[in-house]
């Protein structure tokens, strides 16, 4: 593993991933992607972890699929002990590094925090995580703790132009067509 000073810490870090368990006993761990396409999580480098409060640089020296795992192999872990020190550390990018999107395309991080406004102006919370379900993304809003319906939580689907009104990142706010009721 490289050194710790020898790179820039992120400005805005997101995770991508989750190294796993170990996989043999030379040095190669399993890797767990949250990425759209697995595989993609390798086209974002460099990558980082933290351990015990330290920031650390992690190279790879190659990947491949094993049955439905893909499992990664990191320079200067050769052993089973060393990938076993690594399990469970989240894989940390700087998010300048993800691609531009489209116009209409959000990504999650940047949706998670906004305040949710029905089109008759009332709140409905503010999304705390987001969820695929294979159909449609989903919002889950976590209701004001006044909510005059006595909800606690809503998933309301991501749906642009049926439920999904209009998407204000800069002010941080996403008005829907959603009874507050539901």
């Amino acid at each position: 593993m490289s050194k710790q000073a020898s790179f820039e810490l992120p400005v805005e870090p997101i995770v991508l991933g989750k190294l796993g368990s170990a996989y043999g006993i030379r040095g190669w761990l399993r890797v767990f992607s949250s990425t759209e396409h697995a595989e993609s999580i390798f086209e974002y480098q460099p990558w980082l972890i933290q351990r015990a409060g330290r920031w650390q640089h992690i190279e790879l020296e190659a990947w491949k699929y094993h049955n439905q795992d893909m499992v990664i192999k990191i320079k200067g872990v050769d052993d089973r002990d060393a990938a076993n020190l690594l399990t469970n550390c989240e894989i940390i990018v700087d998010s300048e590094q993800l691609p531009e999107l489209d116009a209409g395309d959000y990504y999650w991080k940047d949706l998670i925090g906004c305040q949710v406004v029905n089109t008759a102006g009332y709140s409905l919370g503010t999304i705390s995580d987001m969820m695929e379900t294979g159909s449609n993304d989903v919002m889950v809003v976590k209701a004001n703790l006044k909510d005059a319906f006595g909800i606690k939580e809503r998933l309301i689907p991501f749906l642009d132009g049926q439920v999904i009104k209009k998407v204000d990142l800069a002010t941080k706010t996403i008005e829907v067509d959603w009874d507050p009721g539901f």
